[in-house]
């Protein structure tokens, strides 16, 4: 709900919400998504949403549907093939026919062919197998590497602890505990409540 919200599909979705969101000293509360997206905030939400019965290559373009990205198509592709390789080599393969891990890397490709500055990621390791999220969390850092911001939402607390600059904990919508991600992995009410230990 809080990536829906800051992304502006939440009041779309017929949900409420109260407070302000901001993204680089403007407010975008009830701002359109696809707006959001022109100005660089782009969402990934949880079950990757790709097109099915389109191609990989059909997908992908579809990330690029703002003058700002389409002007930059090819070599966005090109920077999206050279981080993820599986793409280029199923680009002609219908979408729906890929494994969950590979379909979560077309989906990570198609956000980033819209050239954001900041990527909204939900939950984007569930369901897949180990293979695919340590390669997901790989492909996260390097898309922070590369200074694109990332907000992550994800269950799996110690690998995203371990990648984060900061980290929160939220409860019914309210940050209950934050810090680094080394300081929240240190911290012993977090790891009995989350990390089972």
């Amino acid at each position: 709900t809080l990536l829906m919200a800051i992304s502006g599909v939440l009041p779309r979705a017929g949900g409420r919400m109260t407070g302000e969101v901001t993204f680089e000293g403007a407010l975008i509360a009830g701002r359109p998504a696809n707006e959001l997206v022109t100005r660089g905030l782009v969402h990934i939400m949880e079950g990757r949403r790709l097109f099915p019965y389109m191609t990989v290559a059909e997908n992908l373009e579809l990330g690029a549907y703002n003058k700002h990205a389409r002007a930059r198509y090819r070599e966005s592709l090109d920077e999206v093939f050279a981080l993820l390789p599986v793409l280029k080599d199923r680009r002609g393969q219908l979408a729906g026919s890929l494994s969950g891990g590979e379909q979560q890397m077309c989906a990570i490709g198609r956000a980033l062919v819209a050239r954001p500055k900041m990527l909204l990621l939900d939950e984007p390791t569930i369901g897949l197998a180990p293979l695919y999220v340590e390669r997901t969390f790989e492909i996260v850092r390097a898309i922070n590497a590369r200074g694109t911001a990332v907000l992550l939402v994800e269950q799996n607390v110690r690998h995203s602890l371990t990648l984060a600059n900061r980290g929160y904990v939220l409860e019914s919508g309210r940050i209950v505990l934050s810090g680094t991600g080394t300081e929240l992995l240190a911290d012993e009410g977090l790891r009995k409540a989350y990390l089972g230990m």
